[in-house]
């Protein structure tokens, strides 16, 4: 099989302009709806996550299913009416509720009021996670800052190693396949209130730095090739060394997918998402590596009808 990625060219812009397109509707829909792009957790806007388990050992504890509503009743009447509510389980015998913050004596008080409503909660299966509201900024600030260093380390080495169009072009692919990883996650947290969280924030670190591998095996290859044969055109150099890498990249991409699926299967709801936006972002990767990086860094030596220079290869 040969790709011909050049000639080709507007497809594969026209598809990641679409995704992300719609990516960024669902982000300005959530922008709207929640105050923020994507749908964040704890983590990120503080507060206290209560998951409370009926103890069915104790008599006519779980002879029925707990009702929402009177969970919700119960909340209004501790000035919480503002919380999230989700029954959780198929007996529907567990409430999970996330509330602002709360201090101990306030949880203890709301524990309280939703024994006398449905009985004991087995105190060996209580959760409870909280998060100040300052915490979760700086958790969120740190991320980004992490974020942005990566994105400009990644640009300086490639712009030392190879030349700056390169480095340009290598992280707008990068951009590419954060937007599309965040805007798919926008989309599942309008759609199914999918929440991200500090694991969201290494995913992304992640992907940058799995995604520019690929991208920087392709531009080795049409460094290789211009310097053996400097005379041919920019578009059959970027063909060739996409076709040469082709089948080193798909088998490095499904060798990392294979795992990330397994987690996301069978690692349990902590690490289902952060597996989820790894196979996003990694397919993302290898598209962008094939068809973004590469036909943009030609299209771009075409139009400005720069030739690269004839310098040793280096390592």
């Amino acid at each position: 099989m040969t790709l011909k990625v050049i000639q080709q060219r507007s497809i594969w812009w026209a598809i990641s302009g679409a995704v992300i397109l719609a990516g960024l509707i669902a982000m300005l829909i959530s922008w709207q709806q929640l105050g923020a792009p994507l749908r964040p957790s704890l983590d990120f806007v503080g507060g206290t996550r209560l998951q409370l388990e009926l103890d069915c050992s104790q008599p006519n504890s779980c002879a029925e299913p707990i009702d929402p509503a009177k969970v919700r009743q119960v909340l209004e009447a501790q000035n919480l009416a503002n919380s999230s509510v989700q029954i959780v389980g198929q007996d529907q015998h567990t409430v999970s509720l996330r509330t602002s913050f709360l201090s101990p004596d306030q949880r203890a008080q709301l524990q309280d009021a939703l024994s006398k409503e449905f009985g004991a909660f087995d105190p060996a299966k209580t959760q409870i996670d909280t998060v100040g509201p300052t915490i979760g900024r700086q958790l969120f600030t740190s991320g980004l800052l992490a974020l942005v260093i990566s994105f400009v380390g990644i640009m300086v080495y490639v712009g030392f190693r190879f030349q700056p169009d390169f480095a340009v072009f290598a992280v707008v692919a990068l951009f590419h396949d954060v937007l599309i990883t965040v805007g798919v996650f926008a989309i599942l947290g309008l759609l199914f209130g999918v929440e991200v969280d500090s694991l969201f924030i290494v995913a992304l670190l992640t992907i940058v730095g799995f995604s520019v591998n690929d991208t920087v095996v392709i531009y080795d290859r049409i460094r290789e090739t211009t310097q053996i044969d400097g005379d041919r055109s920019i578009n059959e150099i970027v063909d060739d060394a996409v076709n040469q890498t082709l089948a080193r990249s798909i088998n490095t991409t499904l060798t990392a997918l294979l795992p990330l699926t397994a987690i996301f299967f069978l690692g349990g709801d902590t690490l289902k998402y952060f597996a989820l936006a790894l196979i996003i972002g990694f397919l993302a990767g290898a598209y962008s590596s094939i068809f973004i990086a590469s036909t943009l860094l030609a299209w771009w030596r075409v139009r400005s009808e720069k030739t690269l220079p004839a310098t040793p290869i280096e390592g």
